[in-house]
């Protein structure tokens, strides 16, 4: 039988400590359409797949390059 490798999920916490980003600042992107939707996990419990926001966080670094602005 062949093993499926899944989409790793993070929880909130995690994805904050990735970006750097508040909890408001990351609602604020989602509803802009600017940041990956969380899938529900139930009732009351989301989480993020990790590589949808890797692939966010490799896409700001390559904006900002592309600017050339400096620090």
């Amino acid at each position: 039988m062949k093993a499926t490798i899944l989409p790793a999920l993070i929880r909130r916490k995690e994805v904050e400590r990735l970006t750097t980003l508040s909890r408001s600042r990351i609602y604020a992107l989602m509803q802009q359409n600017l940041f990956p939707k969380p899938i529900s996990l139930g009732s009351m419990s989301v989480a993020w797949i990790e590589s949808e926001v890797k692939d966010w966080i490799t896409q700001r670094i390559a904006e900002f390059r592309k600017s050339g602005e400096a620090i």
